[in-house]
């Protein structure tokens, strides 16, 4: 299995479609699963849509479910917290809503290529160069938080292959810890490579 989130070269019609036309369609599906009353309807209709665009990619159902599978630890975390102080009902149409999500951001990473992304960013946000903002800069924020999604889903697979590998069982206090500690790592990292290449 491949990591979360990462291009995958390709042809379909997915690869060779604009990158700002797939986050319009990104923005307008993830809109829809937050902001629309949750229902077994709509969140049915959303889970088929996203099957048939991971196989209009070419990427098929183990790459779907590989994605899934890469984020299972963070499910879990999340339907945990999710259970603690929402109804089971709520807490599960939640998850739902952000599994699909961050799918929905994965296939578009899978299927553009990180360039394309900042240029279409860029172009979207051209018109604040009238009040003085950098889109060049918005864009690489942007661009940065799309990838970070798969990266620390990747951090919360390490810790519990991990864990598996010692013989011990889910610890939250010794999954979260590291995990928060690993994610600030980690920016820490990307902002240092940022400044040494003239990103202030």
């Amino acid at each position: 299995m491949q990591a979360l989130g990462l291009y995958r070269p390709g042809s379909s019609i997915l690869h060779r479609a604009p990158a700002g036309g797939k986050l319009i369609g990104l923005f307008v599906l993830a809109l829809a699963a937050s902001v629309l009353p949750a229902s077994l309807v709509l969140l049915g209709s959303l889970s088929v849509i996203v099957v048939v665009l991971y196989l209009v990619a070419g990427l098929g159902f183990r790459e779907l479910a590989g994605q899934v599978l890469m984020i299972r630890w963070l499910i879990l975390l999340l339907t945990i917290t999710g259970l603690l102080f929402l109804p089971l009902e709520d807490a599960l149409a939640n998850i739902t809503r952000m599994v699909l999500v961050i799918v929905l951001a994965g296939l578009v990473t899978l299927t553009t290529r990180t360039s394309d992304l900042l240029n279409a960013f860029e172009v979207a946000l051209s018109p604040l160069r009238l009040v003085r903002v950098n889109p060049e800069r918005v864009s690489l924020v942007l661009a940065l938080s799309i990838r970070t999604v798969p990266v620390i889903a990747g951090f919360a697979q390490q810790l519990r292959d991990a864990q598996r590998s010692r013989g011990g069982r889910l610890s939250i206090r010794a999954f979260v810890v590291p995990l928060l500690v690993l994610s600030l790592r980690h920016s820490d990292d990307l902002a240092d490579a940022l400044v040494a290449r003239g990103a202030d």
